[in-house]
């Protein structure tokens, strides 16, 4: 889970302070799809009826990534410069006015000016949750309802840097306490897709015991290079293969017997319960 920024290299991922970062004059936001309403289908919040605002451009290349239409220089014709207010219109129609969760994705919605945009929205009733890989800090994060940052593992082929995410944690209770914030609701998040992913996650998610921890298996099939819009498109006419499922289920017994291995029992492991639905 953004001003593009496409000449970052897949072998070198640059840790990004918010001094260092040029956000878009006049509060433009680069977005590739705004859909919903649905459900969050990871996390804290799984179940939680949503809609998505996934900007557009990552400072990571996640090898198993599934939104690379929202990452990728080649899909930037798809993507729209969108002002804090035409977005919260897109919002509106969709929710009939009626104020629900906004969930901020990406790429990496943190490379984003989104300040102009929660105001806004909270004005109106609405709650914002956002997902990051903690690579980026802003100030703004402590105008979120929800935070959730998700590390990335060893099998993405990105390296994680302890000191990004202690910066956001940084950004959070520094903008909280300056501006008198509500308390903004934090958790980590880990995709793993082996053993070793998951040996890595508890090492990461025992150095913050006060932040809840969520577990899910990783779509391993899922490629970068791959617009995945047009399959999920496919499964509205034709059926899910017989095998997906099995698939997912065994995924999932595998990582429950894996977690319980490790006796990390303050962890939740939870599915990616959109891809179970095949619900976007």
């Amino acid at each position: 889970m953004n001003a593009p920024t496409q000449s970052t290299s897949i072998e070198t991922v640059t840790l990004i302070k918010d001094d260092q970062t040029k956000d878009s004059g006049n509060n433009v936001i680069s977005i590739s799809e705004i859909f919903g309403p649905t459900i969050q289908g990871e996390g804290a919040l799984i179940g939680t009826q949503t809609i998505f605002v996934r900007t557009a451009g990552c400072d990571y290349r996640c090898s198993w990534c599934d939104t690379g239409y929202a990452v990728l220089p080649e899909y930037e014709n798809d993507w729209k410069s969108m002002d804090a207010e035409a977005i919260f219109n897109e919002i509106e129609k969709l929710s009939n006015k009626q104020p629900m969760w906004i969930t901020l994705s990406g790429g990496n919605p943190a490379m984003q000016d989104l300040e102009p945009l929660i105001k806004l929205g909270q004005s109106k009733g609405y709650k914002f949750s956002m997902e990051t890989q903690g690579s980026i800090s802003k100030s703004w994060f402590a105008l979120l309802d929800q935070l959730t940052f998700s590390p990335k593992p060893p099998s993405s082929d990105m390296r994680f840097k302890h000191r990004g995410l202690q910066r956001c944690l940084e950004a959070c209770e520094t903008h909280g306490k300056n501006e008198n914030q509500a308390h903004t609701d934090i958790s980590l998040k880990f995709v793993v897709s082996d053993q070793n992913d998951l040996i890595w996650a508890k090492e990461i998610a025992d150095q913050y015991p006060q932040l809840p921890s969520y577990v899910q298996p990783c779509n391993g099939d899922a490629d970068i290079t791959v617009d995945n819009r047009a399959y999920s498109e496919q499964l509205e006419t034709e059926p899910e293969p017989e095998n997906q499922h099995y698939d997912q289920k065994q995924k999932m017994l595998w990582l429950i017997d894996a977690v319980q291995s490790l006796n990390w029992n303050d962890v939740r492991i939870l599915p990616q319960l959109h891809v179970w639905l095949n619900v976007e």
